[in-house]
């Protein structure tokens, strides 16, 4: 069996960045996986000293078939980065699995993204393999699909990559046009269309709402785990889109995933149990916002 390449993104985040790659050396497969890990230059000076001690702490990573560093001259910013990355990746490879420098992985993650690669390889409707799943209060069957795309740990082929679209306004104006704005926001539960107009007008600069929207409008696909097989140990304000949270902590799945072909159809109890979550959240952040603009008011 051939692995997938996996490609991994750091800038500053040392700290992460050696959990993250631990967490990697311990999958049996890592040491016949080859690793590429792109390291940005500093944006601003005072961030020289952290870049440096991320880049000398790649330089000394071992456990994999190969590992290939990959020094920015210049400030990417994550989203070129990736974007560029991902690209580069996949004209050397078929496919590719995708990780940051804060996404913690099970044991048993290279296993499940390459078993997932492998079985619907070619299947046209799957845009992607996800490694996390959001901690619903449902059982979820033990994978499933929803339509779209995803970013925190996950892996897509060529043919699938093929089809993203950089450009946030046209995206935006295809879904306008054949209705699909609220459908995109999980029908009202989560703000994807104003996170795609805030990319557009530079209050951010997501390419993963990109990739969302444009598996979105090709009725493309992402197989999901139950259990996570992948976490974020960014939202502590150390991320350049992740404020401090733990809306979205869930355990790292301890079991190895078996995977089976389910019908590549977005599952309707997964997309339920999903929109219930953000909606569940939101509903949590817009009372905390209230009661604390509630205390200011009244000087308190």
């Amino acid at each position: 069996m051939k692995y997938a390449p996996v490609i991994l993104f750091a800038y500053m985040r040392v700290d992460h960045l050696r959990r993250v790659v631990e967490s990697l050396q311990v999958n049996e497969e890592a040491k016949e996986t080859e690793l590429t890990i792109y390291c940005d230059a500093a944006k601003k000076v005072e961030h020289e000293n952290a870049v440096e001690q991320v880049r000398q702490y790649v330089a000394s990573i071992g456990g994999f078939a190969k590992v290939n560093k990959v020094y920015r001259e210049s400030n990417f910013g994550l989203a070129k980065s990736i974007i560029t990355g991902v690209g580069e990746a996949l004209e050397r490879s078929d496919k590719v699995i995708v990780l940051e420098d804060d996404i913690l992985v099970s044991k048993y993650f290279l296993k499940y993204m390459n078993d997932g690669l492998n079985l619907y390889s070619d299947n046209v409707n799957v845009a992607s393999i996800h490694a996390y799943t959001y901690p619903v209060d449902v059982k979820l069957a033990e994978t499933f699909f929803i339509k779209g795309a995803d970013c925190w740990g996950w892996a897509t082929w060529c043919r699938a990559w093929s089809n993203f679209n950089p450009n946030g306004a046209q995206l935006l104006s295809d879904l306008r046009s054949r209705k699909l704005t609220k459908a995109f926001d999980m029908d009202g539960a989560y703000p994807y269309v104003k996170m795609l107009e805030n990319q557009i007008i530079g209050k951010n600069d997501s390419w993963a709402i990109r990739w969302h929207a444009s598996c979105f409008l090709k009725n493309m696909l992402t197989l999901y785990p139950s259990k996570s097989m992948a976490i974020n140990i960014g939202m502590d304000a150390t991320g350049e889109h992740c404020s401090v949270t733990n809306a979205f902590s869930t355990d790292l799945n301890a079991n190895s995933i078996d995977l089976l072909k389910v019908d590549a159809v977005e599952s309707a109890a997964a997309r339920l149990a999903f929109s219930n979550f953000f909606k569940m959240e939101r509903s949590i952040n817009r009372r905390i916002f209230n009661k604390i603009k509630s205390v200011v008011s009244r000087g308190g």
